[in-house]
């Protein structure tokens, strides 16, 4: 087939070709936003760059691609994102597969909840190779989806003509909002089938649960919940994580196409989620709200409360073993029966926490002057600090045994 016909890009957008390696595709899939973010992980990508391409008659601008009298036109411009690769590390045929694999290409001019002609599935090849090659992944794709029971792939493929750099806002859009989450409308239907693994949700019917619903691809906010949160959890209710279609025998109301989205569960049925990224003190309010309820230690934990002197939690943990005591949501070791002492005064006493693992902050409620003790890891209040009130004129950390777990050494 000859070349004639392609064009990389209007002259302004134009890639330097630095060799015969680096090529470029334009691909439409949905909203851009994230898909910018996934293409720009993929080692061999070169760069990726948020546009507007396949559209005629007006300005290429957000502004006009979004008003509703271009919703549905067939002259409408669709948002896509320009990837430059080198194809000694990502051939064209894996970056396709990864495209097709990211969306549903069943769906016509919509992804998801984002409807109208611009979320339109689209390839826009600049190279005669490339059109043979997505249109040949195409074919293979479709049976892959029939046996799955979609219909057809709405997906266009055609020469680029000209690709429009979106505004400056749009590029690195995730990166400047970093408090969100990836649409993953993902069929889970994959070219290598051998790759595809069953999973067993039945430990996930029993008891407290949550789950999390990660991408099939990069999502920079799944990797940020990881980083912030939950790599360093030891709570004693199981986090999971699991994609969209790896949800099966669990009754799930929320939608579960953003990710990351937290579904906190009891004996397999939803009691609530929360979508999108959540930062470390959040989670735990939430998960505070999940675990303890309306009890005594969610009121200690979350609204500074003090249990009552000799509580029933205070008579078990008095005199256990040698081991630590942790934080009842996070599962970090917060103080010690090593530096436990009877004060007397029917709250436990320590002369000292693990080293690291709480914070002091000024308390000036009812009118006294006092140190309150919060959780580092979760944020939640602890008690307080009496400095020179224990032996020897040592520190005394005043503890609600409500808001701990015992573990032995």
């Amino acid at each position: 087939m000859s070349l004639t016909g392609y064009a990389l890009t209007s002259k302004s957008e134009r890639p330097t070709q630095a060799s015969m390696h680096v090529q470029t595709l334009v691909l439409g899939s949905g909203c851009f936003w994230g898909a910018e973010k996934r293409y720009e992980a993929l080692p061999g990508v070169i760069n990726a760059v948020s546009g507007y391409a396949d559209g005629s008659g007006f300005k290429a601008t957000y502004r006009n691609i979004t008003a509703p009298s271009r919703r549905f036109s067939e002259k409408n411009y669709a948002e896509v994102v320009q990837v430059t690769f080198n194809t000694n590390f990502l051939s064209t045929e894996a970056l396709l597969k990864n495209y097709f694999e990211s969306h549903d290409p069943t769906q016509l001019n919509r992804q998801g909840n984002d409807i109208g002609t611009q979320y339109r599935s689209t390839i826009l090849t600049t190279n005669a190779e490339q059109l043979e090659i997505a249109t040949k992944l195409k074919q293979e794709y479709q049976t892959y989806l029939t046996k799955a029971g979609y219909g057809d792939i709405k997906t266009i493929i055609k020469p680029l003509e000209a690709f429009y750099k979106a505004e400056s806002y749009h590029q690195d859009y995730i990166a400047k909002n970093p408090d969100g989450y990836c649409p993953d409308h993902s069929t889970g239907v994959v070219f290598n089938q051998a790759e595809k693994i069953e999973v067993d949700n039945s430990e996930l019917l029993l008891g407290k649960q949550i789950v999390i619903i990660d991408s099939h691809d990069y999502c920079p906010y799944c990797e940020k919940l990881k980083k912030d949160v939950t790599n360093d959890y030891k709570g004693s209710i199981p986090i999971t994580y699991r994609k969209a279609d790896e949800l099966d025998k669990l009754t799930i109301s929320s939608p579960t196409w953003a990710t990351p989205t937290l579904i906190f569960l009891e004996n397999g049925s939803e009691v609530f989620a929360h979508q999108g990224y959540i930062n470390r003190l959040d989670f735990y309010k939430v998960l505070g709200a999940f675990k303890l309820g309306d009890s005594e230690a969610y009121k200690v934990a979350f609204n500074a409360r003090t249990d009552s002197p000799f509580c029933k939690e205070y008579d078990i943990f008095k005199n256990t073993p040698d081991g630590q005591f942790v934080d009842k949501l996070s599962g970090e070791a917060l103080f010690d029966t090593q530096d436990r002492f009877k004060s007397g005064t029917g709250w436990l006493s320590f002369t000292h926490p693990v080293k690291g693992s709480v914070t002091e902050h000024e308390d000036n409620s009812y009118g006294m002057q006092r140190i309150e003790i919060r959780s580092k890891s979760s944020g939640i209040h602890l008690g307080h600090l009496f400095p020179k009130e224990g032996p020897n004129r040592q520190d005394r950390y005043c503890i609600n045994a409500t808001v701990l777990d015992f573990i032995p050494r």
